[in-house]
C-alpha cells in the first residue's frame, strides 16, 4: 500500500513538472507572437509607400503589360517552421502545396523552401526543394530572410534576362485572430486587378510626379522593393501563425495535464483514505480483541 502511494506521488510530481514547461511554453508563444504581429502590420507601411510609388510611375509612363506571355520559369517560395511544438502545421502547408502544384501540372515550378523540415514534409509530398533557407529565430531575423530571398530571386531573374519569371509565396496567413488557414499569393507578374485599381487611381497631388532615373531602372526597383515587403510580410505572418499555432497546441497540453493531474490527485486521496481506514480497522479489530480477552473468565 505505501509503495503504491508512494508510486502515485511520484507520478504526480512529474506531471505537475510537465504541467510547468507546458505552461512556460504558452507564455513564451504568447509573448512572441505579438512582435511579429507588430512587424506585420509595421511592413504594410512600407508596403504602401511602395504602392505610391507604383502608382506615380503608372501616372507617369501609363498602363504596364502584364500579359505573362514571357514567363521563363515559375519559383514557389514555401515558408515552414523549424521550432516544433506546433503541430502539423509543416504537414499541413506541404499538402496545401502538393495541392496547388498538382492543379498547375502543366507548369514547370521551382520551389524554394524556408525551414529544414518544412522540407522535409515537402520531400514526403514528393516535392523537391532547390534551395533551402534558414527562419528566423527572431523579429530582427526577417529583414535578413527577406533581403537574402530577395537577392536570391533577383539572380535568378538576372540569369533569365530578358525574359520574366513568376513568383508565388506559399504560407500560412491568419484567417481570424484566433485562426489560419494555408494561402498561396501570387507576386509576380503583377496583379492586373491591382495594376488597373492604381492606374485609375487619382493622384492627390497639383503637381504630377517627377522621376531622375531611367524608367526600366525605376520600374525594377519598384518591384524588386514590392517582392521584399511582400516576403518580410510572409515571413512575418508565418512567424506569427506559428506561435498561434504553437500557443493553441499548448492550451490543449495543459487542459490535458490539468485534467491528468486531477485524476492521479483523486486516486492520492483515496489511497490515502484507504490506508487510513484500514489502519483504523487493525486498531479497533485489536482493541476488540483485546476487550475480549480481559473480559474472558480466568
Amino acid at each position: 500500500m505505501a509503495q503504491t502511494l508512494e508510486a502515485l506521488s511520484r507520478r504526480t510530481a512529474s506531471m505537475q513538472g510537465i504541467r510547468s514547461i507546458v505552461h512556460t511554453m504558452k507564455t513564451l508563444s504568447a509573448i512572441n507572437a505579438a512582435p511579429y504581429d507588430h512587424a506585420a502590420r509595421g511592413i504594410e507601411a512600407y508596403h504602401d509607400t511602395i504602392l505610391l510609388g507604383l502608382q506615380a510611375f503608372l501616372a507617369r509612363y501609363g498602363p504596364l503589360d502584364m500579359s505573362g506571355a514571357n514567363v521563363a520559369t515559375r519559383v514557389l517560395v514555401v515558408f515552414g517552421s523549424d521550432h516544433g511544438l506546433c503541430g502539423n502545421y509543416n504537414e499541413a502547408l506541404a499538402t496545401h502545396v502538393a495541392q496547388y502544384l498538382q492543379s498547375r501540372a502543366d507548369e514547370d515550378t521551382s520551389v524554394l523552401c524556408v525551414g529544414a523540415q518544412m522540407a522535409h514534409a515537402l520531400s514526403d509530398e514528393g516535392i523537391a526543394a532547390k534551395s533551402t533557407f534558414f527562419p528566423p529565430a527572431s523579429v530582427d531575423g526577417i529583414e535578413r530572410l527577406a533581403n537574402l530571398l530577395t537577392r536570391h530571386l533577383d539572380d535568378i531573374r538576372q540569369a533569365m534576362n530578358p525574359r520574366e519569371m513568376a513568383i508565388s509565396l506559399a504560407y500560412f496567413a491568419r484567417e481570424t485572430p484566433n485562426s489560419q488557414k494555408p494561402q498561396v499569393r501570387v507576386l509576380l507578374p503583377l496583379d492586373p486587378e491591382l495594376i488597373g485599381k492604381l492606374a485609375h487611381a487619382p493622384w492627390q497631388s497639383r503637381s504630377r510626379p517627377f522621376f531622375s532615373m531611367a524608367p526600366d531602372d525605376l520600374l525594377r526597383e519598384i518591384i524588386r522593393n514590392h517582392l521584399f515587403a511582400s516576403i518580410f510580410r510572409a515571413a512575418a505572418d508565418a512567424l506569427a501563425t506559428e506561435n498561434a499555432a504553437r500557443l493553441a497546441l499548448m492550451q490543449q497540453a495543459e487542459k490535458s495535464v490539468d485534467d491528468r493531474l486531477e485524476e492521479l490527485v483523486a486516486d492520492m486521496r483515496t489511497m490515502r483514505q484507504s490506508e487510513i481506514t484500514s489502519e483504523l480497522m487493525d486498531v479497533i479489530i485489536g482493541f476488540e480483541a483485546f476487550k475480549k480477552k480481559k473480559d474472558r473468565p480466568s
